[in-house]
C-alpha cells in the first residue's frame, strides 16, 4: 500500500490535525519540475486541516542571476558576507521564487502570502569582520503568521529579514525555518533539500536523537554541503521542535511518504525517545500477524494463529515508533524449570539495521531476570548467527529445552538450532 493512500495516512490525522508544519525548501527545488507536485503534497496536508507556513531559500537563483551579470558574489547562502550587490541580486532572486511559490499555490486553489515576518539585526562585526547586509533573526512575527494561518491562508517567508528602520538583510533560510518554527511551536520542520537527507561518512543517517546528533557535530566530520542542515536541525530540536525532517525534494510524493509513514525517505532527528517497547494488548494481534506475515511464508518463524497468540497474549511485546508497531517479541517462562524462551522476535524490513533487534534481545533478558530466571533459550532456522553475535547466546542441545518445549520440538521436525544464554 502506498504510504499517500488514505486507509494509510489515516492514522496520522487525528494527531496532526490543526498542528502546524514548517516546511523549508531550498532554492534549487522551487526552480526543480518536481516543485509542482510538492505543491500538490502541500494542498494534501492542507485539506487535512494542517497549517503549513512555506519558507524557501535562494542560494541556487544567486548564484544564477551573478553568472548572467558577470559579478562575483560576496556570500550565497546568506551566513557569509553580504555586500550591496549580493543583496541587489538576493532581492531580485527571492521575489522572484515567492512569485513561483504563490503561482503554484493559486494552481492548487490554495491562499497564501508573502510575508516580512522576520525581524532582523546586522549580524555584526565578527572575528573583525564585518558582515554587511547580513542578517541575523532578532525575532518572529508570531501575531502575524498566526492571523494568516488561522484564516486559511499559507504565509510564504523569504530568506529576508527587516528591521525598523525599513532596512533589508539577507539572512540564511534554514536559521529562519528553525527561528518560524520554534517562535510557532511547530510539530514538525521539514526540510527539503536536493540531498537524499543527513549523509554522514558516505552514510545515510535515516533518523537518530538530537543527543546523538550533537555529538557528532562536536566531531565537525561532516561534509560542507551537509553541516548546515545538520546543525539546523539539531538547533530546531534543541529549541523545542519534536520532530525534523530532512527529504530529497526530487522524489515524486517523497513530502507524503515522509510525513505519513513509519520509514520515511529521509533523515529524521527528534528530540526525544520516539520509540517504545510495550506489552501487545489484543488489539495488537491483527498487526503483529502482518508484521510477520511475510517471515512466516519463508518458514523463518513458525506460523501462529491468532487464537494460539491471543492465549498467550501477556508473553508478547511489540516495539512502536509513534505509535506504530515496527517490531515484535515473545517471552515464554518455564518457571519450575527457571527457563525462559526469546521467541517471535521479528524487525519490519523498513527499519532495519537500527539495533531495534538487538534493543527486543536486550529487553526480554531483562524481563526474564527480573522474573527470576537462570536461562533464556531461543530457537532458531535462520537467524542463528545473529542471536550469536548481537545477542550473546550459545549453541546448545535439544536436551536443554524444558520437558513441555522439547516434545514440541520433537514434533515440528523443523530440526532448529537451540541456543542458550545463562544469565545467572
Amino acid at each position: 500500500m502506498k504510504p499517500t493512500d488514505l486507509r494509510g495516512i489515516l492514522q496520522y490525522i487525528p494527531r496532526f490535525r490543526e498542528k502546524t508544519f514548517i516546511i523549508s525548501v531550498d532554492g534549487a527545488i522551487v526552480t526543480d519540475e518536481n516543485f509542482a507536485n510538492i505543491l500538490l503534497d502541500v494542498a494534501v496536508l492542507r485539506s487535512l486541516s494542517i497549517r503549513v507556513v512555506l519558507v524557501h531559500g535562494a542560494a541556487a537563483q544567486i548564484k544564477i542571476l551573478a553568472e548572467q551579470q558577470k559579478i562575483t558574489p560576496s556570500d550565497l547562502d546568506g551566513s557569509g558576507i553580504t555586500d550591496a550587490e549580493t543583496l541587489k541580486l538576493a532581492l531580485t532572486a527571492a521575489n522572484r521564487l515567492t512569485h513561483e511559490i504563490l503561482e503554484g499555490l493559486s494552481a492548487n486553489d490554495l491562499r497564501a502570502a508573502c510575508t516580512n515576518a522576520i525581524i532582523a539585526h546586522p549580524l555584526g562585526i565578527l572575528q573583525g569582520v564585518d558582515h554587511l547586509f547580513t542578517g541575523k533573526v532578532e525575532r518572529v512575527d508570531i501575531e502575524l503568521l498566526q492571523t494568516l494561518l488561522a484564516q486559511g491562508i499559507i504565509p510564504i517567508v523569504p530568506p529576508l529579514g527587516f528591521d525598523g528602520d525599513g532596512k533589508t538583510y539577507r539572512v540564511n533560510s534554514d536559521s529562519v525555518a528553525v527561528a518560524v518554527a520554534d517562535a510557532l511551536k511547530a510539530t514538525k520542520l521539514i526540510f527539503i533539500t536536493t540531498q537524499d537527507g543527513i549523509i554522514y561518512q558516505g552514510e545515510l543517517i535515516r533518523q537518530m536523537l538530537v543527543a546523538d546528533l550533537n555529538e557528532l557535530l562536536k566531531k565537525n566530520n561532516f561534509g560542507a554541503d551537509m553541516i548546515s542542515k545538520a546543525r539546523h536541525a539539531a538547533a530546531a530540536c534543541n529549541a523545542g521542535v519534536q520532530r525534523v525532517h530532512i527529504i530529497n525534494g526530487r522524489v515524486d510524493e517523497g513530502l507524503l511518504a515522509e510525513v505519513f509513514s513509519n520509514e520515511g525517505i529521509g533523515t529524521l532527528i527528534y528530540a526525544n525517545e520516539y520509540q517504545q517497547i510495550r506489552r501487545a494488548m489484543k488489539k495488537d494481534i491483527r498487526s503483529i500477524l502482518l508484521l510477520t506475515k511475510n517471515s512466516v511464508a519463508t518458514d523463518e518463524l513458525v506460523k501462529r494463529t491468532r487464537a494460539a497468540i491471543e492465549k498467550q497474549l501477556n508473553d508478547y511485546y511489540i516495539f512502536e515508533i509513534d505509535r506504530n508497531p515496527v517490531a515484535c517479541v515473545a517471552l515464554h517462562t518455564y518457571a519450575e524449570q527457571s527457563k525462559g524462551e526469546l521467541a517471535y522476535l521479528y524487525v519490519n524490513p523498513s527499519h532495519e539495521n537500527l539495533g531495534i533487534g538487538r534493543k527486543l534481545i536486550q529487553f526480554v533478558e531483562s524481563k526474564a531476570r527480573e522474573s527470576g530466571l537462570n536461562e533464556l533459550l531461543t530457537l532458531s532456522t535462520q537467524a542463528f548467527t545473529y542471536f550469536q553475535s548481537k545477542g550473546g547466546f550459545v549453541e546448545g542441545t535439544s536436551d536443554d529445552l524444558p520437558p513441555a518445549r522439547r516434545e514440541k520440538y520433537d514434533q515440528s521436525g523443523r530440526n532448529s538450532k537451540v541456543l542458550v544464554k545463562k544469565l545467572k
